[in-house]
């Protein structure tokens, strides 16, 4: 049985509630085991550093210490939370050779918070990369009891997962085929577009707002454009800026767009055939109801 220690971060136990239910019951189904890491803190979402790189860097050493603490992986279903994290964690391990003093300092005010040292030996993985390359496709292909035949997918990876972390050993930063990969495994079929690797435009939309939204509109339509019948993104602060906020950016770019946007392990779990009650596909904005009649739920 696969094991990881489990960091869901804040959107999914907030605003994106039924990502953190989708990944449970698709964990449940693969059997694999998420130990959750309820002490662990807010990675910063790429804030912390504005204010100091220190604080960021010790504040997500701590989380990967618990993680370490259990000799386990840190698993992260938020692509935010997987650049941030996985940041941290490539910057301090290369501080254990070329800046000791460094570790030493963040050491330090770990202990003063009775917390572990970063030890640097466990690793920082996206529930993407653990699916595709722990569990494997050609098991999860085995698992799929509802083929997802018909179903245009187009992935929106976003920034972080792919281009934050210095060395990332699963996949191209820059032309990138693990959701598409997925896609074929569970039956469906990826469509391609120019947007899938772009930012989505959350990181501006406090300060910027129309610019934001003008991005996501100009991904979503590209997408419907190519044909997709719904999104899927690895990333919660994606789908809030796709979903959440689609009519919001309706009305910057002045179009009636109205596509699904579903968390990867909604996809995984209908694919399972997990009841779409439990995946929380009636929280959407955009209502989700165009992909269950394609696929006949």
């Amino acid at each position: 049985m696969l094991q990881y220690a489990y960091f869901p971060g804040c959107v999914a136990q907030g605003a994106c509630r039924e990502l953190y239910d989708s990944t449970a019951a698709v964990a449940t189904a693969l059997d694999i085991e998420l130990i959750e890491l309820k002490r662990a803190a807010c990675c910063g979402s790429g804030t912390f550093k504005e204010e100091s790189q220190l604080l960021e860097d010790t504040v997500n050493a701590r989380n990967i210490a618990l993680a370490e603490d259990l000799k386990l992986p840190l698993l992260t279903h938020c692509s935010t939370c997987q650049g941030v994290i996985g940041r941290v964690d490539d910057r301090l391990k290369a501080a254990h050779t070329e800046n000791p003093e460094y570790i030493d300092r963040v050491n330090e005010l770990l202990a003063k918070e009775h917390c572990s040292p970063y030890r640097g030996t466990t690793e920082v993985k996206h529930l993407l990369w653990a699916i595709v390359s722990d569990f494997g496709l050609e098991q999860l292909q085995a698992r799929i009891t509802r083929k997802l035949s018909g179903l245009k997918c187009a992935a929106f990876y976003g920034c972080y997962l792919l281009r934050a972390q210095t060395h990332l050993a699963y996949d191209d930063p820059y032309n990138p085929q693990s959701l598409e990969n997925l896609f074929h495994t569970v039956g469906a079929t990826p469509v391609e577009y120019p947007g899938r690797t772009q930012c989505c435009g959350w990181p501006l939309s406090s300060y910027a707002t129309d610019q934001a939204f003008q991005m996501a509109g100009m991904h979503i339509q590209s997408a419907i454009e190519a044909g997709a019948d719904c999104m899927v993104t690895p990333c919660p602060l994606c789908h809030l800026n796709l979903d959440s906020r689609q009519p919001e950016v309706e009305r910057v770019v002045g179009k009636t767009l109205g596509l699904p946007v579903l968390h990867l392990p909604q996809l995984i779990a209908l694919a399972l055939d997990i009841d779409p009650k439990r995946l929380g596909l009636d929280r959407h904005v955009v209502s989700t109801h165009p992909v269950l009649q394609k696929l006949g739920l």
